[in-house]
């Protein structure tokens, strides 16, 4: 990929546009809109201001050096003041430029992330993408990737547009001093943008390979904290870390390859800028010699001549820097489209969802979200109060059935009729933590920390056995690395605790209590059936059959039977 791939700018006009040229949907105002232009406005007629400035102080140098040369103290000391106060003028502009540019970056990307954000949990965005496998560490996307972009664009559009206005004002300086140093400017220019796009285009593949070896090695090893209980059960400190060191070297061998094309570019761009600082003597200086200039002018021509070398050197650097800018352009580009696709109804027929004050499956079949296998085939049943036991061996469909009902999947035929999804609680095998206190734990989803007192929250850990842990992680607001201080046992109590305090209509229980001896999963069930929740649970467990007054047992051959716990009897379901 290279600067002039329409693939790249239709990429990036994808992640610009929003922000600059919003539609109504995309959610910017017209004051914000124009609070961005305006400060962009600002920038640029700030450049336009000190640049003029640069420019017009190479005419008092020139001045200087004639009147100095003349002996003409009054005019020297005149000028000198007037070249001094161009400076003292410089200075803020140059600073409020920088300011003003880094505002302008921070609030594009604090929108921009949150526009991502907003469609990465829009629809379950987040969930679906895990079925998309060309799609690799969103979190490292959204937390380190988005970030450049903003100052990125906007800080190689004012270097670009300031060396063009620096190239134009001081080339227009060489012009009136000498015609010839100016084609031979617009050769050499023509020369240098011509090798840094043929050393931009390799570099753009290397700084892609940097961004996903940086994201496979910070994955690996996010995956050894997440799992390192496992590990050390397991002993495999060693081959974790080959594959550990493994990433990392993969992660070196590309800053190498990066340091090796940096080499090349930096050998070439200060080639290139040496050469046009000797460029000006070469051409004006034999002019000085039969008296068609003065002096003040060549010195003039040295200023302006390096003045362009700088912007030409700077412009070399810029575009030959451009491979990590198109890289991460191009993953932010993806990833958008990704999400949007994510979120697509794929073809074929769908279970229809009723959200209605009752909870039941009519005439359902169920399917892969691939539409490659039937899971279950014409069920039909009615959840009542007293509780539903969905049993089977390991494929027969029960997770995904409970996927359905959760609206994660929605492949197949028939009826899901249930009441609204806030009015439901879902509880994994594996019990979902979140990074707060163990009051928001006791409170998510939806419970508001006013409706509940501190007493109510401590009777509850103590009816599910958690009695001492308010003590043991010091308070409700203590908030701890969850995962690391609780056993699986005493997360999912704190699970049915959370199930406890927030009290939802229905509750869904996937292997809820694989984890627990049988008086604790006992106690759970018992606390449960006071209460005027309706639950349903997944298990492997024959003890679960006491607390359900139904059993639905699924085949793998996608059939299904219905009937009383107390007449249920089937060792092939206890796998």
């Amino acid at each position: 990929m290279n600067i002039f791939d329409s693939q790249l700018w239709n990429q990036f006009l994808a992640i610009a546009k929003p922000y600059w040229y919003p539609s109504e949907e995309e959610g910017r105002t017209l004051p914000q809109i124009l609070w961005s232009w305006s400060r962009l406005a600002l920038v640029l007629l700030l450049l336009l201001s000190f640049n003029s400035l640069n420019a017009f102080n190479s005419y008092i140098n020139r001045d200087l050096l004639d009147v100095l040369e003349q002996r003409d103290a009054p005019n020297f000391f005149r000028l000198l003041f007037l070249y001094a106060t161009t400076f003292a003028i410089l200075t803020p502009l140059i600073v409020l430029s920088e300011y003003f540019r880094k505002k302008l970056a921070l609030d594009w990307y604090e929108w921009l992330n949150n526009y991502i954000l907003d469609k990465y949990f829009h629809n379950r965005a987040y969930y679906q993408i895990n079925f998309q496998s060309d799609i690799e560490n969103p979190d490292q996307r959204i937390s380190q990737e988005i970030e450049p972009i903003p100052s990125l664009a906007l800080d190689s559009l004012f270097i670009i547009i300031e060396k063009i206005i620096v190239i134009i004002a001081f080339v227009g300086i060489l012009w009136s001093i000498s015609k010839l140093i100016v084609f031979v400017l617009i050769l050499y220019s023509i020369f240098g943008n011509a090798v840094t796009v043929f050393l931009s285009r390799e570099g753009s593949g290397i700084n892609s390979d940097k961004l996903e070896s940086e994201a496979d090695y910070r994955y690996c090893l996010t995956h050894v904290r997440n799992n390192a209980e496992s590990i050390a059960f397991f002993r495999g400190e060693a081959q974790e870390s080959r594959l550990v060191k493994k990433k990392f070297t993969d992660l070196i061998e590309n800053f190498t390859r990066i340091i090796d094309w940096q080499r090349n570019l930096q050998l070439f761009a200060n080639a290139y800028q040496s050469f046009l600082y000797v460029v000006p003597f070469l051409t004006v200086a034999p002019l000085y010699f039969v008296d068609r200039i003065d002096l003040g002018e060549v010195s003039q021509a040295t200023i302006a001549c390096a003045q362009v070398a700088g912007a030409l050197s700077t412009l070399v650097s810029q575009f030959g820097s451009f491979g990590s800018f198109s890289s991460l352009i191009n993953r932010a580009a993806t990833f958008l489209e990704a999400l949007a696709a994510a979120t697509i109804q794929k073809p074929g027929s769908t279970v229809e969802t009723v959200e209605e004050d009752r909870f039941a499956l009519e005439e359902v079949t169920l399917q892969t979200p691939n539409y490659e296998q039937i899971l279950v085939q014409n069920l039909s049943v009615s959840v009542e109060p007293g509780g539903l036991l969905i049993v089977g061996p390991s494929g027969s469909g029960k997770s995904s059935l409970l996927r359905l009902i959760a609206g994660l999947w929605n492949a197949g035929t028939g009826r899901l009729v249930r009441p609204s999804l806030e009015e439901m609680l879902f509880l994994p095998q594996s019990p979902y933590l979140i990074l707060g206190t163990l009051r928001e734990q006791l409170l998510y989803p939806n419970r508001n920390s006013s409706e509940v007192t501190d007493r109510e929250l401590e009777q509850v850990l103590e009816q599910v056995n958690l009695y001492d842990l308010i003590a043991r992680i010091g308070g409700l607001d203590a908030e701890v690395y969850w995962e690391n201080i609780l056993s699986l046992g005493e997360q999912q109590r704190l699970a049915f605790a959370r199930l406890l305090v927030t009290r939802p209509r229905y509750v869904i229980l996937d292997e809820a209590t694989s984890a627990l001896d049988l008086r604790n999963e006992e106690n759970l069930y018992r606390q449960l059936q006071q209460t005027e929740t309706t639950f349903i649970s997944v298990g492997h467990r024959e003890s679960l059959l006491n607390y359900h007054r139904y059993a639905l047992e699924l085949s793998r051959d996608s059939t299904w039977q219905l009937v009383l716990t107390q007449d249920y009897h089937s060792d092939s379901s206890w796998e």
